[in-house]
């Protein structure tokens, strides 16, 4: 693949109003220049998430043009072609994924599961905490997406990758829960 090729990316998560819309942003900030990302919800909301927007805000991110969109839009013609295409809510990767077009065969895909912050009980301080826990990682895990060297591994090995990047990161959060 050429080097400047552009990676098309995209994130499913159930409502498409927290999770997935994050990772699209921290991606396209990330990315820039080699990855083009996109989200889409299952069963989307047709909002935002308040609490994504002021986070994402808060952190100098565009946030002008996120909403909340089904994966639908992205099965048309005229669509995209995917890359890549990443779960990131436990729901959605129970679900069967949408079909999409272009070749599957030549597309990759992860579950990279977070937890939802939007089901976090407590006062608006600790929701606040957990939507910036759920940023912070699918940060860690796009940032470790973005520097995986794409032109030199082969297929398995970047599926492989692909799978430990989502299980890692759930390991360390375990560990910093605990310890």
């Amino acid at each position: 693949m050429p080097d400047d090729h552009v990676f098309n990316v995209l994130f499913l998560c159930m409502a498409n109003s927290a999770r997935s819309l994050m990772a699209e942003s921290i991606l396209n900030r990330l990315g820039q220049g080699h990855f083009k990302a996109y989200s889409a919800g299952i069963a989307p909301t047709g909002e935002v998430h308040p609490e994504t927007t002021k986070l994402l805000a808060g952190l100098n991110y565009d946030v002008s043009g996120l909403r909340s969109k089904s994966w639908a839009e992205f099965t048309g013609p005229d669509a995209p072609h995917f890359d890549f295409v990443f779960t990131v809510c436990d729901d959605a990767g129970n679900e069967t994924c949408p079909v999409l077009p272009g070749e599957p065969w030549r597309r990759m895909s992860a579950h990279w599961g977070i937890p939802d912050p939007k089901l976090a009980n407590g006062t608006a301080t600790e929701l606040s905490f957990a939507f910036a826990d759920a940023y912070r990682l699918l940060h860690r895990r796009i940032a470790i997406f973005v520097a995986l060297p794409l032109s030199s591994l082969d297929r398995l090995a970047l599926q492989e990758h692909l799978k430990e990047i989502g299980q890692a990161t759930v390991a360390a959060q375990a560990q910093t829960l605990a310890g």
